[in-house]
């Protein structure tokens, strides 16, 4: 698929700066734009000043992807804006971000160098993921809410997907629609984990309890593969984001759910097209049980919720990366 999807470019005549909203057959996805950029840029020389530095990897990606080398690389926010992502390049663990923010909706091509500057290692990474690793606290919550009246029973806040999703999800795509379930049919899977208990690993385990909710709405789904692997939404292939409240105040991240911004790994929905999963819980004792669910659009979301602001970001951001970010 790698090969077919990078041939399709270079026929395709698109250059770097066309979004793909439109053609999201030519959107290459995570874990497949890790391996070609990995197989690519293996052993390239990437000893030059900064601005030649930046250049010549630039080109590279470029006849890599299949896309024309432009004659000048324009300012952009992601460099990439076609296949949504930036690049870093990486002699140390430190990552260092300037003069803006981390994007949810966006991919980090992070690159290892070694002392020659020669690439050893490509990791691609979501905005969403990359925020998880930072330990710092420097990347705050920018976006939270909560009900504007106490939860006290399940809704279906939204009756129906977004125009979007209704026209490229459930009816142009016979075979997607086996798959991918109308907003009632998720709500409805979903309802059975009401009342159910999570075991509680005690304070400072939000993080574990999340996922332990993860596996148990894949299950509900039908879904095999269960991995969390930080990305927006938690399933992506349902267009699901997943939350556990055991407070009222919701933490969103880096993405406001109303937004037009499109999904890092689909560029041809947004992010008020995803769909919210709010599982509102109480512990009790060593388990958190779940008493209500709220599942609405992310275009719904504020009809529900009332949104306040997060705090404030500095303007360089530094990420420790973990010792195996790499392996």
């Amino acid at each position: 698929m790698p090969r077919n999807i990078v041939k399709a470019i270079r026929s395709s005549g698109l250059s770097i700066y066309d979004l793909l909203d439109d053609r999201p057959d030519l959107f290459i996805d995570h874990k497949s734009l890790e391996e070609i950029l990995a197989a690519g840029l293996a052993g390239l020389d990437l000893s030059y000043p900064l601005r030649t530095r930046s250049k010549v990897l630039k080109s590279k990606i470029c006849e890599i992807l299949g896309y024309p080398i432009p004659k000048s690389f324009a300012r952009t926010q992601p460099r990439f804006p076609g296949q949504n992502f930036d690049t870093y390049v990486q002699v140390s663990n430190n990552l260092q971000i300037w003069n803006e923010e981390v994007a949810d909706s966006r991919r980090y091509v992070v690159i290892r160098v070694d002392g020659r500057g020669i690439v050893t290692a490509v990791r691609v990474i979501s905005g969403k993921a990359l925020a998880i690793l930072d330990t710092t606290g420097t990347l705050t919550h920018k976006y939270q809410a909560r009900s504007r009246a106490p939860v006290v029973e399940s809704q279906l806040v939204s009756s129906k997907d977004t125009a979007n999703v209704v026209d490229r999800l459930l009816d142009i795509r016979p075979r997607t629609r086996l798959r991918f379930l109308s907003i009632r049919a998720v709500y409805k899977k979903l309802m059975p984990l009401v009342g159910r208990k999570l075991i509680d690993l005690g304070i400072g385990q939000e993080r574990n309890r999340g996922w332990a909710l993860h596996k148990a709405v894949c299950r509900q789904l039908g879904m095999r593969d269960s991995a969390d692997e930080g990305q927006f939404p938690d399933v992506i292939e349902q267009l699901l984001e997943i939350k556990l409240q055991t407070a009222s105040t919701i933490d969103l991240g880096l993405v406001c759910p109303d937004g037009t911004d499109p999904v890092a790994d689909r560029p041809d929905v947004y992010h008020c097209d995803v769909r919210y999963a709010v599982f509102y819980g109480t512990i009790v004792g060593a388990t958190v049980r779940l008493d209500h669910l709220v599942l609405t659009t992310g275009a719904d979301f504020f009809t529900f919720f009332r949104r306040f602001e997060g705090k404030v970001r500095n303007s360089k951001l530094q990420i420790r990366l973990p010792l195996d970010f790499f392996s």
